[in-house]
């Protein structure tokens, strides 16, 4: 079941790390919107971010999936040593797609794109500027066609939800996958 969390992606409440930053050596692309006011904050020791601006690019799926293989062979998930690894890549990569695929459909489009990664989870993130509220279709027909994206997210991921801040338009979509052994 998704959940909608109090507090900014990225702050995984009392447990340390996961608030999101810029890797380091990296520059926010030109424009790209900031969380707050400030500078963006630290990543806690071992969590690596990255972040692709997708506002006003064309097909943002597949520079979305790229993006992600791309960050996935940097922290190690590939190339994938044994069945169970490489289906744990494939995870990331498809919730990747679903993702930003809903932002496409139904929220204008995505404006970035945020990875972030521990020795225990990868927290992806799409903030978006749609008002809608992502949920699984229920009840989930298989057969049907369309309608499978949140609900893939659901089977496939750790836990996943919603955040809004206030007076910001848009949402940002999140999902956390577990790491493989």
């Amino acid at each position: 079941m998704s959940t909608t969390r109090p507090y900014p992606p990225g702050d995984r409440g009392s447990e340390p790390g996961g608030v999101p930053g810029v890797s380091e050596g990296a520059v926010p692309a030109a424009g790209a919107p900031l969380r707050d006011a400030a500078a963006p904050p630290v990543p806690p020791e071992g969590r690596q971010v990255r972040r692709l601006r997708l506002a006003g690019e064309s097909g943002v799926v597949p520079l979305a999936r790229d993006f992600t293989r791309q960050a996935l062979y940097a922290w190690g998930w590939l190339p994938a040593a044994g069945a169970e690894r490489r289906a744990a890549a494939e995870d990331v990569l498809l919730v990747v797609s679903e993702l930003v695929t809903n932002a496409c459909l139904h929220a204008e489009g995505p404006d970035e794109l945020v990875l972030s990664c521990d020795r225990k989870v990868i927290r992806l993130e799409v903030a978006d500027r749609g008002t809608g509220q992502p949920a699984p279709r229920t009840p989930h027909r298989a057969g049907r066609p369309g309608g499978h994206g949140m609900f893939i997210v659901q089977r496939l991921c750790l836990d996943w939800g919603v955040v809004r801040s206030p007076g910001v338009p848009g949402k940002t979509v999140w999902a956390e996958l577990g790491a493989p052994a």
